[in-house]
């Protein structure tokens, strides 16, 4: 793509929408864009990272590994929403789950450090990325709180009828 077309999509994402064209510009200048097959694995849980990613088109699965389990998803993301955002906290992170394209998925990657570097040296792009990144890291919060919730609300539902959340009865108890 070229710095054009990129700065386009930007335009039409929904995480720059606030964003003035100026803005908008200066990211687009250190962006690039990454196309992933169904089925494909962005990046890994525990992996180094490096780039930050808005999803552009798609369906992303953010899975976290369970001993004894193996990946479970813990939340999927759509097109306009934040993936891989602690590369602009801080340089040398590993990941914290595994992400996996759902269907294809264009990904708009900005490189963690030289982002940073771009919001440190222009504070009106790094107040408005910061704010971006704290209203989605907001909503991943939300969303984790109300999957706790349901956990809990299925573990206490489970204990009044004398199973586990998994069908079968708790340790001690006959089938």
């Amino acid at each position: 793509m070229t710095l054009i077309e990129i700065e386009q999509q930007l335009h039409e994402l929904k995480f720059f929408a606030d964003f003035s064209p100026h803005i908008v510009e200066r990211l687009s200048g250190i962006a690039h864009v990454r196309d992933i097959e169904k089925g494909g694995v962005i990046f890994r849980e525990g992996s180094e990272c490096y780039d930050v990613y808005v999803i552009a088109h798609g369906v992303v699965s953010l899975e976290t590994s369970i001993p004894g389990q193996g990946p479970k998803r813990t939340m999927t993301v759509r097109e306009g929403d934040l993936l891989g955002w602690t590369p602009l906290l801080e340089e040398h992170c590993r990941m914290t789950a595994r992400a996996v394209a759902l269907e294809p998925t264009r990904l708009v990657a900005l490189p963690g450090k030289t982002l940073r570097r771009l919001c440190e040296a222009d504070h009106e792009v790094g107040y408005h990325v910061m704010r971006q990144f704290a209203r989605a890291i907001s909503q991943r919060l939300l969303a984790t709180r109300v999957q706790l919730l349901d956990l809990f609300m299925s573990c206490v539902a489970s204990r009044q009828t004398g199973e586990s959340a998994e069908g079968e009865p708790p340790v001690g108890k006959p089938k």
